[in-house]
């Protein structure tokens, strides 16, 4: 039997990050399990597609995130990103909202 998982790296990226703001690629990839060339893809991928901001902190990114953002599926454009976040443990500052 293969394996797989209910969520895409992106996504565990992604609620790592939300967690845990400060994170290294480095720290990141060794707790995902992927490389840390595949990490810093992503990173950038959320980056670009404005999911997560990200601030210099001494010698540290401090990452943000854009919780307002719709999921990436087509069928779940109506949902907030923000709203997969929490349910993985992210804790959310202030009211949830719908995607815009």
């Amino acid at each position: 039997m293969s394996e797989w998982t209910f969520l895409t790296n992106h996504a565990i990226v992604l609620s790592y990050v939300s967690i845990y703001p400060r994170i290294t690629a480095r720290e990141l990839s060794n707790a995902i399990g992927i490389t840390e060339r595949t990490t810093r893809k992503i990173i950038a991928d959320l980056l670009q597609n404005g999911y997560i901001s990200k601030d210099l902190e001494g010698r540290r990114n401090r990452y943000h995130i854009n919780p307002d953002l719709p999921l990436r599926h087509p069928g779940l454009k109506e949902t907030a990103v923000g709203y997969l976040l929490e349910i993985l443990g992210w804790k959310r500052r202030g009211r949830p909202r719908k995607a815009k």
